[in-house]
């Protein structure tokens, strides 16, 4: 039941594109009915993965610097948030998934986390796969230089979250606010942008602290 729990919570603060809008939050009026109000345009449909995508020069460590998402658990615990490493590792074939290895904290214990993102027929959109099929993610390299920074999009039916990530704890402050007019494209203003702290990475896990994510 405990490594259970961990589990739960581990899936909190690692897969924020897993929560969702939150409703009201911060509201500051009530806005009046509309007879026939116009669709919203779902704004992922705009972007799309980066152009002559390489998969193999993406490989390698990525620190994770900033998210934008209105992530209830990120709304309430942001402030709570570990620095966060991944680790990208390119498949041998097409046919094969990217493999990713993430490494966080949780009570000021080491974990990681094993997944693996489906490549699709679109270089740059990669699926990663739930046990319910209404929670799938579609995940976008939607900006990336390989060198320094890398940014990310993930889709889960109409919920968004988006990631910036960084070859090392510290990125130009313009690239910082280039995804910061990413994400506000995407409904995700300064209010919804959380920092991640660059210090205090785990560099390994015991066996007993690995979750298997596949």
């Amino acid at each position: 039941m405990v490594r259970v729990c961990v589990y739960l919570s581990l899936v909190l603060l690692l897969g924020f594109s897993l929560c969702g809008p939150v409703n009201g939050r911060r509201t500051r009026y009530k806005p009046k009915p509309k007879p026939k109000p116009k669709p919203v345009e779902n704004p992922v449909e705009e972007i799309a993965a980066v152009k002559n995508f390489d998969v193999n020069q993406m490989s390698g460590k990525w620190y994770l610097l900033s998210v934008a998402s209105r992530c209830q658990y990120l709304l309430e615990h942001g402030y709570k948030v570990e620095g966060t490493i991944i680790t990208l590792t390119a498949p041998v074939s097409p046919n094969e998934p990217l493999k990713v290895s993430t490494f966080t904290k949780l009570n000021y214990q080491c974990w990681e986390i094993k997944q693996q993102y489906e490549t699709t027929k679109t270089p740059g959109q990669f699926l990663l796969r739930a046990k319910i099929p209404a929670k799938n993610n579609e995940i976008f390299i939607v900006d990336t230089d390989y060198k320094s920074y890398a940014m990310l999009l993930y889709k889960m039916k109409n919920k968004l979250t988006f990631k910036l990530y960084g070859r090392s704890p510290v990125i130009a402050e313009g690239i910082m606010d280039k995804f910061e007019d990413m994400a506000q494209k995407q409904n995700l203003g300064l209010d919804a942008i959380f920092q991640f702290p660059i210090y205090g990475f785990c560099q390994s896990a015991d066996k007993d602290h690995i979750l298997v994510m596949t």
